[in-house]
């Protein structure tokens, strides 16, 4: 007797795997400072970490449950020690500073 799709229990749906989507990341910068917006659900603030090299940050975090790694590379050069973060709802939001280089620092 063939069943149809419809009546099917629902352990043969359970086998496959769920996928969450990718996290939204966006970078944005002014004259001053390079922000990072991630949005990163399901995770408590000290969970995170983060990592900022030169021009390159890593954001990772972990839960019983699931984690998360990414690493960015970043337009311009950063001062790590100089970095404000806030996570509300989900959203991280990152500020890091620009360090002066020498070409900056002979523009007109």
């Amino acid at each position: 007797m063939l069943i149809p799709s419809s009546f099917r229990s629902f352990k043969s749906c359970s086998k496959k795997k769920i996928f969450e989507p990718k996290p939204l990341i966006d970078i944005f910068q002014d004259a001053n400072n390079i922000t990072i917006v991630a949005e990163i659900v399901g995770f408590n603030k000290e969970t995170f970490k983060i990592n900022v090299e030169d021009q390159k940050i890593t954001l990772s975090a972990k839960s019983k449950e699931r984690r998360y790694y990414k690493s960015l590379n970043l337009p311009k050069v950063v001062i790590p020690t100089a970095m404000h973060t806030k996570y509300k709802n989900g959203v991280l939001e990152i500020k890091l500073k620009k360090a002066e280089t020498e070409a900056d620092q002979h523009a007109p």
